[in-house]
């Protein structure tokens, strides 16, 4: 499930919806909120979303010419296939600790890496979180799965509010 050497290969933020990300080095998750200066921060279950690098290689072998942040995740992480942990798997990263909410999400219709190559990881690899702890999370942080989820790892899990 997780190598040794599992760690943050990048940080991404956007400033508006809809936008690639691009990488700063390091971000301050805040707890209960995410990235403060990122467009999906807020109170709700996808405060910070992660996508593993085996996506990104999947994509590449594709043909897609795809960089860190295209897919707009928030962390993107080498050495763990996110996708792969249940819903509810805490997730140590840098200084900060986030519980897995939802496994995958719609595309935003006519998304260009679908219409490059025809696909697209994030409805089935990319992962969202919620932050329990705050703190600081930049590139080349060790990734820790701290407590493994016991949900079924495709059911979406809302916040009690919802």
């Amino acid at each position: 499930m997780q190598a040794a050497e599992a760690k943050v290969l990048s940080v991404n933020i956007s400033e508006k919806r809809g936008e690639k990300k691009h990488n700063v080095g390091k971000a301050y998750l805040k707890a209960n909120y995410g990235i403060d200066v990122d467009a999906h921060a807020g109170d709700w279950h996808r405060q910070v979303s992660l996508l593993s690098l085996s996506s990104f290689e999947k994509m590449r072998n594709l043909g897609a010419d795809v960089n860190y942040g295209d897919f707009a995740e928030n962390i993107t992480v080498a050495g763990v296939d996110v996708a792969t942990l249940p819903i509810g798997t805490q997730i140590k990263i840098g200084e900060a600790l986030m519980e897995l909410t939802q496994i995958g999400k719609e595309c935003h219709k006519g998304c260009a890496i679908m219409q490059q190559v025809g696909t697209c990881v994030m409805p089935l690899e990319g992962v969202f979180t919620r932050v329990l702890e705050g703190g600081w999370v930049k590139v080349g942080d060790k990734v820790e799965i701290k407590a493994s989820g016991t949900r079924d790892p495709f059911v979406i899990s809302l916040p009690e509010d919802s």
